[in-house]
């Protein structure tokens, strides 16, 4: 058992974690066949009880979309369950999965960009009557995957790793193919296992957030497929790839780069990568081998449609990394501009965003876990600090405080051999929850605990003005621009040499040339 699972142990169903108040998604579905117009962060919670699980088509240009237009009668959700049982299925798992991945993120440039992919992708299909239904989920991880009835789905993450229409159209035959091979039908029977198991995980696990991350992670379990399936949806995809004109190797290229990225995110020990793209589509070598092989059928490299100026173009100022719902990361200091707070950590420390909370670790297995509440009764800090949600509570040192101009209280906390200091701090109609964890013993706690305690404080409205989010920019490099000294510019990353070369898909020789255009996240 984890240190703050102890610790929330006999308070747990009365934690409510971090409610930022999202906002509704935008609409970002859409409905294509042959004839119609085509974070999450989730990270594993060292410090909680909980988890949280952090669309659309396009036709390549000219040559790809003359004979496609509008549909005078166009296929809708609701005559396509009715008529399509595989639809249903899907149709009853999609609230479930787009809950996990942070809700659907609305980009009209974006998703007029796959609309195209995929309405040129839907002609050369094995099925081009079947209907599609894609959705862009918001969600910064690197993933793409199907349910049965043409449901599928890709992470605006997947679409800033992306350099290319054809890298895009390579995953989206992936899924695609999934759909039109029937895969989810011949899963079914292992879905309504994973179903009956969620059940029983939500209904007996004493801890209700445990439960609902079981339930969760059942859930995505469901959009995963056989190895076998997984090679035959390749091979299909390959070919669907090189029959709508685009680069067939694009699937091969792509896959180096999904492995560079899993290898990027793997050096990080505290990162959870079960929401990307390889957790769920296993067997990566064999993978790359295979679709290599099959692009050759198309001719050599450099055979087919790549169009990286318009998709370029098209993700010219996607967002990238947090979403402002969840609040941003620069450096040591957390801000979130909705509810205009920020407070930092000290030299030395590891912060990081999640849906539930923000943690932070440091020197000396030092931690820091902040939270927020909404409560709207005014009874006193004192009293909401003491009133049951920490176990192991020293009532003698509860306390009441300011914190820059703002009300207060502090404690002290026990549990096994860790020591804790607890602060709660009152904003409006919400009480924010700063915890710091040390061994028992350690003189870190005091100085550590102080520090981020004053640093917490509201931010001013010109602050909340200036803060933006982090986007994918494209750059074109000047007369002897380096690599290096565009990365420079990044922005949001400790890591920008290596996170550059890795959203360009640059290897540790490559060099620019004037007029290149590359990409680099910036709030710029």
């Amino acid at each position: 058992m984890c240190l703050m699972q102890r610790f929330f142990r006999q308070g747990a169903r009365q934690i409510t974690l971090f409610d930022t108040h999202r906002e509704p998604p935008g609409t970002v579905t859409r409905h294509v066949n042959a004839l119609a117009r085509p974070r999450m962060k989730s990270m594993l919670l060292t410090m909680a009880l909980a988890i949280g699980l952090s669309g659309c088509q396009s036709w390549l240009d000219q040559t790809y979309s003359s004979s496609v237009g509008p549909s005078d009668n166009p296929q809708t959700v609701a005559r396509l369950e009715k008529n399509d049982p595989r639809a249903r299925l899907g149709a009853k798992e999609h609230p479930r999965i787009v809950a996990s991945y942070g809700g659907e993120f609305s980009d009209p440039k974006v998703e007029r960009l796959l609309a195209r992919i995929v309405g040129a992708l839907t002609l050369v299909s094995e099925n081009p009557k079947q209907t599609y239904r894609i959705t862009i989920l918001n969600s910064p991880a690197v993933n793409a995957f199907a349910l049965p009835g043409g449901y599928l789905y890709i992470t605006r993450g997947l679409l800033a790793l992306a350099n290319d229409s054809s890298e895009v159209a390579a995953v989206i035959a992936h899924e695609m193919a999934h759909v039109t091979a029937n895969h989810g039908l011949q899963r079914k029977r292992r879905e309504e296992a994973e179903v009956i198991a969620s059940r029983v995980a939500a209904e007996v696990i004493s801890n209700e957030v445990a439960g609902q991350k079981a339930l969760a992670r059942s859930k995505l379990r469901l959009a995963a497929f056989s190895r076998k399936q997984e090679l035959e949806a390749d091979v299909i995809g390959v070919r669907m790839l090189g029959q709508a004109g685009f680069d067939p190797y694009a699937a091969a290229r792509f896959l180096r780069s999904m492995e560079a990225y899993s290898r990027f995110r793997a050096s990080d020990a505290d990162s959870d990568q079960s929401l990307d793209f390889l957790s769920s589509h296993p067997d990566a070598p064999k993978r790359l081998e295979l679709a290599v092989r099959h692009a050759r059928a198309f001719g050599p490299e450099g055979t087919g449609t790549r169009d990286r100026d318009q998709y370029l173009n098209g993700i010219n100022g996607l967002l990238y990394g947090d979403s402002p719902n969840e609040g941003y990361v620069r450096g040591l200091t957390f801000l979130h501009p909705k509810l205009e707070i920020r407070f930092s950590v000290p030299q030395g420390f590891k912060i990081d965003n999640t849906a539930q909370a923000v943690l932070a670790t440091g020197p000396g297995d030092i931690a820091v876990r902040f939270d927020g509440v909404s409560e709207r009764g005014r009874r006193s800090l004192t009293k909401y600090i003491a009133s049951g949600w920490v176990s192991g509570l020293d009532p003698s040192t509860v306390q009441s405080t300011r914190v820059n101009g703002l009300d207060a209280a502090t404690a002290r906390a026990r549990a096994d051999n860790w020591d804790f200091d607890v602060t709660v701090i009152r904003v409006k109609n919400r009480i924010y929850r700063v915890l710091t964890a040390a061994p028992t013993g350690s003189t870190r706690l005091e100085p550590t605990a102080r520090a981020v305690r004053a640093s917490f404080r509201k931010m001013t409205p010109s602050a909340v003005a200036a803060l933006q989010p982090l986007r994918i920019k494209v750059v074109k490099a000047g007369p002897g621009a380096t690599v290096s000294g565009i990365a420079g510019r990044m922005r949001g990353t400790n890591r920008k040499l290596e996170l550059f070369r890795l959203l360009n898909a640059l290897s540790s020789g490559s060099a620019l040339s004037a007029g290149d255009e590359v990409k680099i996240v910036t709030d710029r």
